[in-house]
């Protein structure tokens, strides 16, 4: 072996060695220090990495409280118990006076709405939405093909025997991953203690409704008339409810001649009575 070898593999090997200590040094002179609240947040938080508090996962989430100073109370898949615990670890008091959101379907077709056309494409919503804004003749219906079910990282959605797809309340986290999912709209978040809901988004005419959809809003302004509270208006041709000011009185719900207004509460309780065994 050549004396020129052994200097030039010495002289390299001398290299590496300081090159790897001066990397060594720097990385641990200018290392940024990470706040150990990230980490303690990241541990209360659930989770779910569903980007509901407008981050990309609970670790960025919990990053933004202690870097940014975003409001803790951000999750609503934690809620005010996960707020409350991360204002502990941040030393702030939680605002736990928020209620609970829940996704509300604002849709009664399904099987009450005739199709325009039999489709036979991929059973994917936006698929179907895509072609002539979907196969039924209401184009502001729920279309019941399931993205909304497949998407929700809690399990709080089924497609029922109408065709459409209903909330389980009880797991619903209000994360808002259904509500973006949806190529029709139909989803929205509400209050939980909210029960009367509009099961329509149709803005057409009251004739053209008719023509489509057994259950949909005709605009006839009977709600109106029947609550005391002011709490129902027609606009646009469809009913939309003020839920600041609805009791729940169940008055246009009554009235309503197309049934496009419901009392969620009594449908839960009429879906736990056909589950009975007598």
């Amino acid at each position: 072996m050549s004396e020129i070898f052994l200097v030039s593999l010495a002289a390299m090997g001398g290299t590496g060695i300081l090159f790897g200590v001066l990397i060594t040094y720097t990385s641990k002179k200018f290392a940024v220090q990470k706040d150990e609240r990230i980490g303690d947040i990241e541990k209360v938080l659930p989770g779910a990495n569903c980007g509901a508090c407008g981050y990309p996962g609970c670790s960025a989430y919990a990053e933004a409280i202690v870097a940014e100073g975003v409001s803790i109370t951000m999750c609503p898949v934690g809620g005010a118990s996960v707020a409350s615990q991360v204002g502990q670890i941040m030393g702030i008091q939680a605002d736990d006076s928020s209620v609970p959101m829940v996704a509300r379907v604002k849709c009664g077709g399904g099987k009450n709405c005739i199709d325009s056309f039999a489709y036979r494409g991929i059973q994917d919503c936006h698929a179907a939405n895509a072609l002539h804004k979907g196969f039924q003749a209401c184009k502001y219906g729920c279309l019941g093909l399931g993205n909304c079910v497949v998407k929700c990282p809690f399990d709080a959605i089924i497609i029922n025997q109408n065709g459409v797809a209903e909330i389980d309340e009880n797991k619903c986290t209000g994360c808002g991953v259904c509500i973006k999912e949806c190529p029709k709209a139909v989803i929205e978040l509400a209050s939980k203690d909210s029960k009367v809901h509009v099961l329509c988004k149709n803005l057409e005419k009251g004739k053209d409704v008719r023509q489509k959809c057994k259950t949909g809003c005709i605009a006839c302004k009977l709600c109106e008339k029947a609550c005391q509270y002011g709490a129902i208006k027609v606009e646009n041709n469809v009913a939309v409810i003020d839920y600041s000011k609805c009791t729940n009185c169940n008055a246009c719900v009554q009235k309503c001649p197309t049934r496009a207004i419901a009392n969620l509460s009594d449908k839960l309780a009429d879906a736990a009575c056909d589950k009975c065994v007598i």
